[in-house]
């Protein structure tokens, strides 16, 4: 069993782990921290992850960017696995968790779907094959309510299709102002907001004769739970370390 401190508890993803760990033996959360309360829970929830009393394994961070800092600080403190789920965060907190890498077991993705890490490595193989003669967009919908726009997600995909590009990439996010024809190494990325989207991500290679779309549909949330939980068994154990999905993708086809 693998014993979870989940920061961020009472938000929504918070709630969705909850109940999945509720429904799985395989992991239980035994204590959880977050600056708003809740009853929901039978686990102690605390304001401040350094008043928890409890042992467990690794810690689960879905909470957001200005509370990463305490937890990622929390996480060297007691020497365990630290698993980050929160987006939009800043250059500095990125830093941080990269810089901590080096004493614990650190495990980031944008996105905690296993089937939208497959896409990203199926869309560098798209890249290899057919740049320069497709051009690249992406496009990505999210619910009415998400804040940054574009996606963590979006760009997870946008990056890993300029690593396989060999000149500098321009990413463009508006073509409304820009009176010129597009050129070869943009990437256009494109941002839908509306209704209760989970998340949608289609990178399409477009050229004179046909277009390729590689497309991810997120159906509901439990699909990032579920991939938050499959990295917290992952890193049971680890040394420290920088950890990806990619590395979680790379385990199971090796096994």
């Amino acid at each position: 069993m693998v014993r979870i401190f989940l920061n961020g508890c009472c938000g929504r993803m918070g709630h969705t782990i909850a109940n999945m760990c509720k429904r799985d033996a395989d992991y239980r959360i035994v204590a959880g921290c977050d600056v708003t309360t809740c009853d929901d829970f039978s686990f102690p929830i605390y304001n401040n992850p350094q008043d928890c009393t409890e042992e467990f394994d690794v810690i689960i961070d879905f909470s957001n960017a200005l509370a990463v800092p305490a937890i990622l600080n929390y996480a060297l403190t007691v020497k365990k696995p630290f698993i980050c789920c929160t987006t939009a965060l800043s250059d500095d907190t990125v830093a941080d968790i990269l810089k901590a890498s080096e004493t614990i077991p650190v495990f980031k993705s944008a996105n905690m779907s296993v089937g939208i890490n497959l896409m990203i490595e199926l869309v560098k193989k798209c890249t290899k094959t057919l740049y320069p003669e497709f051009d690249i967009e992406i496009v990505e919908a999210h619910h009415n309510r998400k804040l940054d726009a574009p996606s963590g997600t979006a760009m997870m995909i946008a990056n890993a299709i300029s690593q396989e590009i060999p000149e500098e990439v321009d990413y463009i996010f508006d073509r409304q102002s820009r009176n010129e024809a597009r050129k070869k190494n943009e990437i256009g990325i494109s941002s839908i907001r509306g209704g209760n989207i989970v998340g949608d991500h289609d990178a399409m290679f477009i050229s004179d004769e046909e277009i390729l779309t590689v497309s991810h549909r997120a159906m509901t949330r439990d699909v990032f739970a579920k991939g938050a939980l499959t990295a917290a068994r992952f890193m049971c154990g680890k040394d420290a370390g920088y950890y990806t999905m990619s590395d979680v993708i790379a385990d199971a086809i090796k096994e």
